[in-house]
């Protein structure tokens, strides 16, 4: 009785924790489609503006690679009034932090500086999207810096190669197949006019959200954003149509080496569907259920108990069209990469063939409380969960409500979802091996 009694309060401070967190915001558009979103929070004296363009590794052409990360980078080499390689010193010496990623769906940049600099936040990342300096010089720069990049976090790291291992093996026909990072044969082989192309196509206002949260004057922040951003031409409409991929109906095998590992890896891989959908939600839970700490049931198992593995995971890698699903283990001593499939498939086989417990149930369900409350902790993670929900999910809304979709799921859903998705004949044996480095 005590246990019930405590485990009610918890969930009601939880709740109410939520309720007191609820982010305000407003959101309008510009005349020439750019989509702006103001969040006020004057409880500190920082801001964040924050531009968030719908271009990542998926928009491409055949060829031509890797051009969105590529252009993460690029796009900091300088503008028209802001000189080459000043960007970071421009930031830096006015207290501020600056940022860039890509993902395959997305780039995003962002500057967050003490309050007092809303303006010149704001008219930097105009600049970029209105005055950017795109030359021969700077692709040249640009496509040595990604080429160390690739050869640090892919080329000479231990399992570099999984993620891309995974879209190549996942998918056949789609822009997924190839990494974000794209191919560096693709990049050599870029020109001038393919660059400018490309910037001018997605990196307009119409393909864009701006944010900016903290500490700032509505009216204010409008009427710079009118000034700085309102002159900026609208870009053509984006069409895009990729192909689409047949459904795995038969298991499939992959193998990669890689030089860099004297430990394989053994993986099962699944093409799930993409975030939006609520199918990605469960699959988010499913993860979190099998290996999210030491007591989830891949770690317990196969960790703990059998001490067959030196790690395990399992991961919902979600993109806009398609996501990936991982489920992976690395063996000790003898340990082979099949039995270790086994073991995994015996815990998958469970998510498609029994409900999880009611226990099992209500601790995942207070994982995902703590993390919605936790991914809107800062200003900077407000700022991003506002344009990643707009952009990406096509509702702003969700920051406040997104976590009603998890508690909205049941266990029989949870059950019902790994078994539609995660069908043994549906998946892709991955075998990650070692391989003997060349000497050069």
């Amino acid at each position: 009785m005590k246990r019930k009694i405590v485990s009610l309060l918890l969930f009601l401070l939880a709740v109410l924790s939520i309720r007191s967190q609820q982010v305000e915001y407003e959101e309008y558009d510009l005349d020439n489609g750019l989509h702006v979103i103001l969040h006020q929070d004057n409880t500190a004296p920082v801001v964040i503006t924050s531009v968030m363009y719908h271009v990542g590794g998926k928009d491409r052409t055949e060829g031509r690679t890797g051009f969105a990360h590529f252009f993460e980078h690029l796009l900091f080499e300088g503008t028209e009034n802001i000189g080459k390689g000043k960007w970071f010193e421009i930031v830096s010496s006015h207290g501020g932090q600056v940022n860039a990623n890509t993902s395959q769906d997305r780039t995003y940049y962002y500057e967050l500086f003490p309050s007092n600099n809303l303006q010149l936040g704001l008219w930097m990342e105009s600049e970029r999207m209105l005055h950017p300096i795109i030359d021969q010089i700077g692709i040249d720069t640009q496509q040595e810096v990604v080429k160390e990049e690739k050869r640090l976090r892919y080329d000479n790291s231990p399992y570099g190669q999984l993620w891309p291992s995974l879209g190549k093996s996942l998918f056949k026909v789609h822009p997924y197949k190839d990494p974000n990072i794209g191919y560096m044969k693709d990049l050599d082989a870029a020109t001038l006019e393919d660059v400018t192309a490309y910037n001018k196509k997605y990196y307009v206002p119409n393909n864009a959200v701006l944010v900016v949260a903290g500490d700032i004057d509505i009216t204010e922040a409008k009427n710079l954003i009118k000034d700085y951003f309102g002159p900026i031409p609208k870009g053509e409409d984006i069409v895009r149509n990729y192909p689409k991929e047949t459904d795995i109906s038969l298991e499939e095998r992959a193998t990669v080496y890689d030089a860099n590992i004297q430990v394989p890896l053994a993986g099962i891989a699944y093409r799930i569907p993409g975030f939006r959908e609520r199918d990605a939600y469960v699959l988010d839970m499913i993860s979190t259920y099998l290996s999210d700490g030491k007591s989830s049931k891949l770690y317990k198992k196969m960790v703990d108990d059998q001490k067959q593995a030196l790690q395990v995971g399992a991961y919902n890698v979600g993109q806009e069209d398609y996501g990936m699903y991982l489920v992976f283990a690395i063996p000790v001593g003898e340990v082979t990469v099949d039995q270790l499939i086994v073991e995994m498939e015996e815990e998958v086989n469970k998510m498609r063939t029994e409900l999880i417990t009611e226990k099992d149930y209500q601790k995942l369900q207070n994982k995902f409380e703590n993390s919605f409350v936790n991914a809107n902790s800062s200003i900077a993670g407000i700022a991003n969960s506002l344009a990643r929900n707009y952009l990406l999910y096509h509702d702003t809304s969700l920051i406040n409500k997104e976590i009603d979709i998890y508690r909205s799921i049941t266990r029989e859903e949870i059950q019902s979802v790994a078994e539609k998705h995660l069908k043994s004949n549906q998946r892709v044996i991955l075998e990650y091996l070692p391989k003997e480095k060349l000497d050069n």
